[in-house]
């Protein structure tokens, strides 16, 4: 079955090789939005850390699908918080190395958002939530962690990645292990099978 292609509103190599993987047809045009910016307006309206993640989705699917007429555009987004502090991508090394000690030993929830539009207009849009359970790591244990993976750890807004080393800092994960890779891949498959059988396309 071939599926409707898209656009993907990410430079992330993660969800760029789990389309890829999946046998999807899209191209990458990452989205130009200073994600700070965007997220202040509704940060100061007290919206809820899932519903932040969708709305920014929804922000960088707007963006792009303004440049490419006719085409769908999947933006995507994660939002990662513990006990109700909110965390972002750490900014270098000292800031990884604080989340990390501030989530050992605890859980945290992290929102994975999609949200697809076409020409500006919205026409899809899912949150997918995993709870994670941090070991209780030592701060020598973090500190070695680090300086093995390095500044990968700054790609991603928990400051590790399960698909590789990141996995060991873990004793317990519930949810969708593709929404903590930042894609929740069947949801969106689902989006577009519908999508094709609404257009009538036989293939």
């Amino acid at each position: 079955m071939i599926l409707p292609p898209f656009i993907l509103a990410s430079a992330s190599p993660t969800r760029r090789t789990l389309l890829d993987n999946a046998g999807l047809v899209f191209e990458v045009d990452p989205a130009d939005i200073d994600e700070r910016a965007a997220e202040k307006p509704l940060l100061d309206a007290g919206t809820a850390p899932d519903d932040l993640a969708i709305a920014l989705a929804m922000i960088k699917a707007d963006d792009v699908s303004r440049r490419h007429a006719g085409m769908m555009v999947v933006g995507a987004d994660q939002t990662l918080e513990l006990d109700g502090e909110r965390f972002n991508k750490p900014q270098d090394m000292e800031a990884a190395r604080r989340q990390l000690l501030a989530m050992r030993g605890r859980t945290h929830r992290l929102h994975a958002a999609l949200a697809v539009a076409r020409d500006g207009e919205s026409l899809w849009s899912h949150v997918e939530t995993v709870s994670l359970t941090m070991r209780d790591l030592s701060p020598p244990e973090i500190g070695h962690y680090l300086a093995d993976v390095g500044e990968a750890a700054l790609s991603s807004v928990g400051a590790y990645q399960i698909e590789g080393r990141g996995i060991q800092l873990f004793d317990r994960i519930d949810g969708d292990f593709f929404a903590i890779l930042g894609f929740p891949l069947l949801p969106f498959l689902t989006f577009l099978r519908a999508s094709e059988t609404a257009t009538g396309d036989p293939t």
